[in-house]
């Protein structure tokens, strides 16, 4: 069940970081033109907008990612979907993984939600793009099991993800969340809807999971 595992050494998931990043590198190293330009389960953006977007932290200063908010009259949200459509125009695909494969160990933390947030920020936007395109990538089970338990009231409001009324139940793991009309599916998958996405039909179970389907051809 959710939160109930020790604390997981920083040095620990900065591996799982590490681990991630060059193999969502590799994952973007055999893509198609075609599906580089396919649509992810980022509203909006493609499979480049999003490498874009993950990499952004290793490519802006701070200096640059204050202008660019500023420049955005301090919306967040304006400001990355600006800066994700602007540099996946400026980039090559090429470059998009490399900037993910070379920057493997980087450091670069969210403003908030510490480590864990690092890795979440990298399983997430990789299941965006592998979930979408229907590769049938699975996440490490140890890298599953860490987001699992940092899952909480917080995580749902800031990716407004609406939940309400739903117990999550994992098949392939020991984890639920939540109470009300049971919704199951893989872990990876009930990570996604904690998260604000929709899925691609199949990949929930449950009376309620045309509600969290994701409808676009």
């Amino acid at each position: 069940m959710g939160n109930t595992t020790q604390r997981i050494p920083a040095a620990e998931i900065r591996a799982s970081i590490a681990a991630e990043r060059r193999e969502l590198a590799a994952v973007l190293d055999g893509l198609s033109a075609e599906e580089w330009d396919a649509p992810t389960l980022c509203g909006g953006w493609r499979v480049r907008e999003v490498a874009a977007h993950m990499t952004m932290g290793f490519r802006y200063s701070l200096p640059t990612m204050a202008r660019e908010l500023i420049g955005a009259r301090g919306n967040l949200h304006r400001m990355t979907d600006r800066c994700a459509r602007k540099d996946a125009a400026a980039h090559s695909t090429r470059e998009l993984a490399a900037f993910l494969r070379d920057n493997a160990d980087h450091p670069w933390k969210p403003p908030v939600g510490g480590i864990e947030a690092a890795l979440a920020h990298d399983v997430i936007h990789g299941l965006d793009i592998t979930a979408a395109l229907g590769l049938g990538r699975r996440v490490p089970e140890d890298r599953v099991r860490i987001l699992l338990e940092s899952v909480d009231a917080r995580t749902l409001r800031f990716f407004r993800a609406d939940l309400g009324g739903i117990e999550l139940r994992a098949t392939d793991l020991d984890w639920s969340f939540g109470t009300g009309t049971p919704l199951s599916g893989a872990a990876q998958d009930l990570l996604l809807l904690a998260y604000g996405r929709r899925l691609p039909p199949g990949h929930v179970h449950g009376e309620p999971s045309d509600r969290f389907v994701d409808v676009r051809g």
